[in-house]
């Protein structure tokens, strides 16, 4: 189909505009040729006809010239009597004498009523041309030319007649090469063009076979780049996105594997203590506080996965959903580092917090901010080191925006695995918990709001996240 609907449109587009313009040129070429020639025959009894009266208006002006005898002592002397016909017409147009010897019964010709009327009223040559059927069907060109005194009398007109057949043969033979050539011109851009349509629509055809195939879920065809074109650029595109949703699928089955895990781990924990407080032979008060506190532990674990899947499901909807608020973003960031003072200190790690100048406003979504925030803190603090670990959160001001940066020196991550850390479901560090989408949200939470979040990493020294964001800017005071 995709040949048929591509050939039909290059037939018409393309192969039909050409073939249109050399039929166009070919019949502007046949009119051309035709009178060209039909004007070099012309022309040629023109010029015996000018000849042969020159010669006349010699004698015309003299006493008791005769113009019939004149003429016929012409024709009988007339070279080219196997090539042509010579006439003379009497003044009112009557053939008097031929030289083919036959007298032709016919009142007077079309040619010499035109070269009269020339005579009569322009100062032109008083000639007449007519082209047709002679009265043997033959097709004729005949030129009059009239022979007049200088006091204005007519004594007659001569006439020329030539056949047109070789004429016509000659042009036929000449628009007959011109239309072989323009089907010669036809033919091999036919050969061409089916060959370059050829070319671009075999790769398609193989582009949409494969696109079919991943689009049922085969994520491993792939297009051989035959050309360093267009249609290469495409095929690497398309072989790039079927690597990159294969990828993604992979991730999204290690997320699954990985989710699972992670599920199973607090709601085993759940069952065993629910299952053991139920027992009432082991109904000790401080069991039973241990218990109790293991499964609110595990609950609330299982609510924050639950709110990180919930997140990435509205994850599309966040640009929606952003209500325009003026807030203070560094009053955000405190919040969500006092969240976290009293899980730092238990842990050993120094927790900052430094606002290098007072902060524009900006606006946005302040739970979503707070959001983005504390996900980068928990992330820094979960990775930190074990011994003098450190957390520095550095607020300050940059040309038309704010800009926060939360540093560690933590663990770090690999070259890598730095680019891939804000893909949904990639987890760098699979050891430590997590569903590997919240750098994912945050980020997309960021663009919402019109800012960037960026990431730089060293293996071993620490990691450095920076969050710009668009600040509003005050009217200045008249």
């Amino acid at each position: 189909m995709l040949f048929k609907k591509v050939t039909r449109r290059w037939l018409v587009n393309g192969l039909g505009v050409v073939a249109v313009l050399l039929l166009i040129l070919e019949i502007v070429a046949a009119f051309v040729i035709r009178g060209y020639y039909y004007e070099q025959a012309e022309h040629s009894l023109y010029t015996r006809a000018r000849s042969f009266s020159d010669m006349l208006s010699t004698y015309a002006n003299q006493d008791g010239w005769d113009f019939v005898g004149s003429a016929r002592d012409y024709m009988e002397a007339f070279p080219d009597k196997e090539k042509m016909e010579f006439q003379i017409l009497n003044a009112k147009g009557g053939v008097l004498a031929s030289s083919t010897g036959f007298l032709p019964e016919m009142a007077a010709p079309e040619d010499y009523r035109e070269a009269m009327q020339v005579y009569l009223n322009s100062t032109d040559e008083p000639k007449g041309v007519w082209i047709g059927e002679s009265a043997s069907g033959q097709k004729v060109l005949a030129l009059t030319l009239i022979i007049a005194g200088d006091d204005g009398t007519v004594h007659g007109a001569i006439r020329y007649l030539v056949a047109l057949d070789k004429v016509d043969t000659q042009i036929t033979v000449l628009i007959s090469i011109m239309i072989a050539f323009g089907l010669a011109v036809i033919f091999f851009a036919m050969l061409s063009s089916a060959y370059f349509v050829s070319s671009i629509l075999r790769p398609l055809s193989e582009i949409g076979a494969t696109a079919k195939k991943i689009a049922q879920g085969d994520y491993s065809c792939r297009i051989e780049k035959r050309n360093n074109d267009e249609i290469g650029e495409l095929c690497d595109t398309i072989n790039y996105m079927a690597s990159e949703i294969e990828s993604a699928g992979e991730l999204q089955n290690d997320f699954i594997s990985s989710i699972s895990h992670e599920l199973r781990t607090p709601l085993t924990a759940i069952k065993g203590w629910s299952e053991t407080l139920r027992d009432e032979s082991m109904r000790d008060e401080e069991l039973l506080n241990k218990g109790l506190a293991v499964i609110s532990s595990e609950a609330e674990r299982l609510s924050g996965m639950v709110e990180e899947l919930l997140d990435f499901s509205r994850i599309r909807q966040i640009k929606e959903t952003i209500p325009q608020e003026q807030l203070d973003v560094f009053a955000e960031v405190q919040e969500a580092v006092f969240l976290f003072r009293e899980r730092a200190q238990s842990e050993g790690i120094s927790l900052q917090c430094i606002e290098q100048e007072k902060l524009p406003p900006v606006l946005g979504d302040r739970d979503r901010l707070r959001q983005v925030f504390v996900n980068i803190i928990d992330n820094a603090l979960k990775y930190a080191r074990a011994e003098n670990g450190m957390v520095r959160v550095d607020a300050a001001t940059v040309p038309d925006g704010v800009q926060i940066v939360f540093s560690d020196n933590g663990i770090g991550i690999s070259e890598k695995d730095l680019s891939k850390v804000k893909q949904k479901f990639y987890r760098a560090n699979n050891q430590k918990p997590g569903s590997g989408i919240g750098l994912a949200v945050a980020e997309e939470i960021i663009q919402a709001h019109g800012g960037t979040l960026e990431l730089e990493s060293t293996e071993g020294q620490g990691t450095v996240v920076t969050v710009t964001l668009p600040s509003i800017k005050e009217e200045p005071h008249e």
